[in-house]
């Protein structure tokens, strides 16, 4: 997988519209929701996905 920020932002907008819900405003509980819903094979790719899930969900 890249981590292209377009890449980082279609993952997380996946994720987001499929399980609104599961996501929280903290980064470590998205950090371990995103490992369990996904196959990331680098943690920094991880962190970015569910970095940006973060800040989407702190937003809205």
């Amino acid at each position: 997988m890249a981590s292209d920020p377009e890449d980082v932002m279609d993952i997380g907008n996946r994720l987001l519209t499929q399980y609104p819900e599961a996501f929280t405003t903290e980064f470590d509980t998205n950090k371990e929701i995103v490992q369990k819903m996904t196959y990331v094979g680098s943690t920094r790719l991880r962190n970015r996905i569910a970095g940006y899930i973060t800040r989407r969900k702190r937003s809205s």
